[in-house]
């Protein structure tokens, strides 16, 4: 009998995912202004109609693309939303340049593609996504007092 595609989860990831799957109100989940600062190469920025405010930096976003492609490559090496490739040490470091759209635009009333300049543009971030996703000081100190670990 084989158990390929059978997967244990620590009671750490059950608690992470527990956590990302509590129900957010409409106001949380719904942007009053969005801000993508390509030129200024910082990434972007959200203000929610809740009061809260977001900001993501372009490596974290394009480190946690949400296609399919990049959830089943980052499961696959261990990794989550946001966190880098592994260095490979038995080579030197090539120069990449940083991540950065080429453009972005919305996606009916739900989400934001980014047209990444590496050529990949499978990603469609829903607000929802982004917003479980917060990188704020406040949403990383709740998750990791939630989950141990920061979000």
């Amino acid at each position: 009998m084989s158990h390929e595609g059978i997967r244990f989860v620590s009671a750490e990831d059950q608690s992470r995912i527990e956590a990302a799957q509590k129900p957010l109100t409409r106001t949380a989940m719904t942007p009053a202004k969005v801000r993508v600062l390509i030129t200024e190469g910082k990434g972007l920025e959200i203000d929610w109609q809740d009061g809260h405010k977001s900001a993501w930096d372009f490596k974290w976003l394009r480190n946690a693309c949400p296609c399919a492609t990049c959830i089943d490559e980052r499961s696959k090496e261990g990794r989550i939303a946001g966190q880098p490739k592994a260095a490979k040490g038995d080579l030197l470091p090539m120069y990449t340049p940083p991540a950065r759209p080429a453009s972005a635009q919305a996606v009916g009333r739900y989400a934001i593609q980014l047209n990444w300049q590496d050529g990949h543009s499978a990603g469609i971030y829903s607000w929802e996504y982004l917003r479980r996703h917060c990188r704020c000081g406040e949403c990383e100190l709740a998750a990791t007092r939630l989950t141990g670990a920061p979000n």
